[in-house]
C-alpha cells in the first residue's frame, strides 16, 4: 500500500518593507494550503520582509518587525498542525543571515541560514548577509516576543534536515540550486525526500526552462519530490520575480503554478506518494554505495506526520498525475511580464495612471500595446472576482463598488493617456499612427505641434549669442543639427511631466499621472538618445528589451489583441523626426546610429553575456562573419560601436528604470557596472585589433595566391 500526502507550495506578490500586507499574504496562502489537504507549506526567499528590501536589511528595525511578524504567524490559527517553511533575515552573533525558519505545530523548529548567497547580474547578497557554514549547527537564543508564545528559549540555526514520523525534509535556497555542489545531492544520498526550495528569482526572457531543468535534473539524479517556492511581481523596483511555483518528483513536474499574474496569491498542491520516491532510489545500487558514504545530517525530530487517516482511508485519493512543463514564448513574456509590472507599480504608487508620449514609431507604440495588455489582464480578474484587482481598479476608475470593469477600451480611457508631441519635422504618416493606436487602445489621446515653443528656445538663443544654428539639411555643422534635435527632445520630456500632472486635473480626475518612457536596450547600449528627453521618465517596461524582440512582440499582438493597426508600425522605417523632411532626405535611426539594430542585439550579447572587451568580440565575430566581410570590416564595425558605446556610457547613469527582462540589459544602477569616464579611442585595444585583421587578411592573401600557383 502506498504512503499518500499532500504538499503545497505558493508564489506570494511580496512587496518590500510592507510588513502588514507581506503577513496577511502569508497567512493567507497557509489558510489555503490546509483547505486543500497539505501540512507541509513553503514560501518564497524573504517573504516576510519582501526579498527587494536593499540596504533596509542593514537596519536593526527590519530584523526587529520581522519577528514581529514571525509572532503574529505563531500565534495564529492557521500555524497549528501545519508544517511551514517560512523565509526571514535573521540576526545572530551580530551576524546577519538570510534563512528560513521551520515552524512545526506552533513551534520552531529549526532556523536554517542559506549556504550559498546570489551575488551576480541582479543580486548583491553579500552587501547584506553572511554564507553559513556547511554541515554548521549551533544554537540561537530566541527573542522574548517568540518565547512567550512557543514557551522556547533556545533552537538549533544551521544546516539541518526535519525528520518527521512519516519522512525527511531538507532545505535549499534560491541560489543554492544552481550552485555545482547543491546541497539538495548529500542531503538525498542521507535520506531526505522532500527538497524545499524557497526563491526570488526574476523574470528574464527565455530563463523559465534553465530553473525547470535544473529541478526536473536534481530529481531525476537523488530522486526525490521538489517544492520550489517564488515571489511574484514588482516589489519596488526593476525586477519582476515571476513566480511559476512548482511541485517535480523524481525527474517529473507534478504541478506548476503560472509565471504571470495579477493574484497576490497563488497556492498549487498536489498529491504524492512517498513509496515513489523510495522505489525509485532503491532502483540503483551505486546510488546505495554513495549513499552509505555520505555524511550524515544532524535531524530534528518533529512529532508530525505528514499524511491525513482521511487519505489512507479513501480509496478515491490518488497521486496526482505528472504533466509537460509549460513555457510562454518570448512573445507572450513580453505581453504579460511588463503587464503586470506595470500594474503593481501603478496600484501601489496610488497615482492616476499613465501618460505616454505617443510619437507613431515601433517603441512607444510597443509601450502602448503593453499597456494595453495591462488593461486586458485587469478586465479578465475582475470578472473572475480577484477582490484585490477589483478594489484597485475601482480606485483607479474614480468609482464605487458597483463598477466592474469589462472593456480594456473603456478602463484604458479612465488610467491611460497619450499625447503626439509634433513639429514641422513630424510626417502626417506618424501622427495619423499615433492617433489611430490610440482609438484602438482607447486611450485618452491629444495631438499638439510644439513649433512655437520650439522656435521661442531658437529666438532666446539667437538674442543672446547674435548666433542662429542651422539644420545640416540647410547647410548647418553637426554640432548645429544635433543641437536643434536635442531641443526638440529635452522640450517633449518637459511637456510630458507638464501633461502628466494637469491632464487629470483637466477631466476632474484627483492625482497625477506616471510618465512612461519607451527607450529600447539597443538604442541605450549605444547611447543613441538625449538625455534628459523622452527617454527621461518615471518607468520604463522596454527599456531592457531588444528591438528584435518588440518587432516579434508587436507582429504577435496584431493578432492576440486583434489590433490590424501594429501592422503599419511594422512596415514603417524607424526614425527620431527630429529633421526637416525634403524630397531627396527623410531620417532615418540605424543610419544615424552607423549600425542596424541586429548588429546592436549582436554587441550587447557578446559584451555583457559573452564578456567580451573589443579584442574578443572581434576574435568571435571575425569567425562568424568571416563568410561575408574581410576581417578590416569587421574590425570597422567593432571599433565603431565600442567608441559610440563608451562617448555615451554616461547617459545610462540617468537611465529610467526599467523592467528587466534581458541578459545584456544596460541598467547602470545594479546589473551593468561599467565606468562612464573612458578613453574612446581604446589605444591598445584597438591597435591590436588592427594588427589581427592585417594579419588574417595577408594570410589570406597569400593562401589564395598559393592555390593560383598551385
Amino acid at each position: 500500500m502506498g504512503h499518500l500526502i499532500t504538499l503545497a507550495t505558493c508564489s506570494l506578490n511580496q512587496w518590500a518593507m510592507d510588513f502588514e500586507g507581506n503577513l496577511q499574504r502569508i497567512l493567507a496562502s497557509i489558510r489555503i494550503a490546509k483547505e486543500r489537504g497539505a501540512k507541509l507549506r513553503v514560501g518564497p526567499e524573504l517573504e516576510v520582509t519582501g526579498y527587494g528590501c536593499q540596504d533596509h536589511f542593514l537596519e536593526g528595525d527590519t530584523y526587529l518587525h520581522s519577528w514581529e511578524v514571525l509572532a503574529e504567524i505563531l500565534k495564529s490559527d492557521e500555524a497549528k498542525d501545519m508544517i511551514l517553511d517560512i523565509g526571514m533575515p535573521v540576526m545572530h552573533k551580530s551576524v546577519k543571515y538570510n534563512c528560513r525558519v521551520i515552524i512545526a505545530d506552533g513551534k520552531i523548529v529549526l532556523i536554517r541560514p542559506k549556504i550559498f548567497l546570489a551575488n551576480d547580474g541582479n543580486y548583491r547578497e553579500l552587501r547584506f548577509f553572511t554564507p553559513w557554514t556547511t554541515r554548521k549547527v549551533e544554537q540561537y537564543y530566541l527573542p522574548r516576543m517568540i518565547s512567550r508564545i512557543t514557551g522556547q528559549t533556545l533552537v538549533p540555526i544551521g544546516d539541518c534536515v526535519i525528520s518527521t514520523i512519516d519522512t525527511c525534509i531538507g532545505c535549499e535556497t534560491c541560489e543554492e540550486l544552481f550552485t555545482p555542489g547543491s546541497p539538495h545531492i548529500a542531503m538525498g544520498l542521507d535520506g531526505v525526500e522532500i527538497f524545499t526550495n524557497s526563491s526570488g528569482s526574476h523574470h528574464e526572457l527565455r530563463k523559465l526552462n534553465t530553473r525547470i531543468d535544473l529541478m526536473k535534473a536534481a530529481t531525476q539524479k537523488v530522486g526525490g519530490i521538489y517544492l520550489y517556492a517564488n515571489q511574484q511581481g514588482c516589489d519596488g523596483d526593476r525586477l519582476y520575480y515571476d513566480g511559476c511555483a512548482m511541485i517535480v518528483m523524481n525527474g517529473d513536474i507534478i504541478a506548476q503554478g503560472s509565471q504571470f499574474s495579477l493574484k497576490d496569491v497563488e497556492v498549487i498542491t498536489a498529491t504524492v506518494d512517498l513509496e515513489d520516491v523510495r522505489s525509485y532510489r532503491a532502483r540503483m545500487t551505486s546510488r546505495g554505495m554513495q549513499a552509505e558514504n555520505t555524511p550524515a545530517y544532524q535531524r530534528e525530530e518533529v512529532k508530525m506526520e505528514l499524511t491525513h487517516s482521511y487519505i489512507e482511508e479513501d480509496i478515491h485519493v490518488r497521486p496526482t498525475k505528472s504533466r509537460d512543463p509549460f513555457y510562454h514564448t518570448p512573445e507572450e513574456e513580453i505581453a504579460l511580464g511588463p503587464a503586470c509590472w506595470l500594474w503593481d507599480y501603478l496600484r501601489r504608487s496610488k497615482t492616476a495612471g499613465y501618460f505616454l508620449p505617443l510619437s507613431g514609431g515601433i517603441d512607444s507604440c510597443a509601450t502602448a500595446t503593453i499597456v494595453a495588455s495591462m488593461c486586458r489582464l485587469v478586465v479578465k480578474e475582475a470578472g473572475e472576482g480577484n477582490p484585490d484587482v477589483l478594489e484597485d481598479a475601482r480606485r483607479l476608475a474614480g468609482e464605487g463598488k458597483g463598477y466592474v470593469p469589462t472593456d480594456p477600451r473603456e478602463f484604458a480611457g479612465r488610467i491611460f493617456y497619450t499625447c503626439y508631441m509634433g513639429t514641422s519635422n513630424s510626417s502626417n504618416e506618424t501622427r495619423q499612427r499615433a492617433k489611430d493606436l490610440a482609438n484602438v487602445i482607447g486611450s485618452y489621446h491629444t495631438d499638439l505641434n510644439m513649433d512655437t515653443v520650439v522656435k521661442s528656445i531658437h529666438t532666446l538663443f539667437t538674442l543672446i549669442t547674435g548666433k542662429s544654428p542651422q539644420y545640416k539639411v540647410h547647410g548647418g555643422s553637426e554640432t548645429e543639427n544635433l543641437a536643434l534635435q536635442n531641443i526638440q527632445a529635452r522640450l517633449r520630456m518637459l511637456l510630458a511631466y507638464l501633461f502628466a500632472q494637469l491632464l487629470p486635473w483637466c477631466r476632474s480626475v484627483k492625482g497625477s499621472l506616471l510618465v512612461l518612457g519607451s527607450a529600447n536596450v539597443d538604442e541605450s547600449l549605444r547611447g543613441y538618445l538625449t538625455k534628459y528627453d523622452c527617454s527621461s521618465a518615471d518607468i520604463n517596461p522596454i527599456g531592457a528589451i531588444s528591438k528584435r524582440d518588440l518587432k516579434r512582440f508587436i507582429a504577435y499582438a496584431e493578432k492576440k489583441f486583434e489590433m490590424p493597426i501594429l501592422g503599419d508600425f511594422l512596415d514603417a522605417v524607424p526614425t527620431a523626426e527630429l529633421e526637416p523632411i525634403t524630397e531627396n532626405y527623410v531620417q532615418s535611426d540605424e543610419a544615424d546610429m552607423g549600425m542596424s539594430y541586429d548588429d546592436l542585439s549582436h554587441y550587447g550579447r557578446l559584451r555583457k553575456i559573452g564578456r567580451c572587451g573589443p579584442y574578443s568580440m572581434f576574435s568571435k565575430l571575425v569567425h562568424e562573419w568571416g563568410d561575408d566581410l574581410p576581417p578590416t570590416e569587421v574590425a570597422s564595425k567593432v571599433k565603431r560601436f565600442f567608441f559610440y558605446y563608451s562617448i555615451n556610457r554616461h547617459k545610462l547613469t540617468t537611465l529610467t528604470p526599467a523592467y528587466h527582462a534581458e541578459a545584456y540589459s544596460t541598467d547602470d544602477n545594479r546589473f551593468d557596472l561599467r565606468p562612464f569616464l573612458y578613453n574612446a579611442s581604446w589605444k591598445w585595444q584597438f591597435n591590436k585589433i588592427d594588427k589581427a585583421a592585417e594579419e588574417l587578411e595577408r594570410k589570406t592573401r597569400e593562401t589564395e595566391l598559393n592555390s593560383q600557383v598551385d
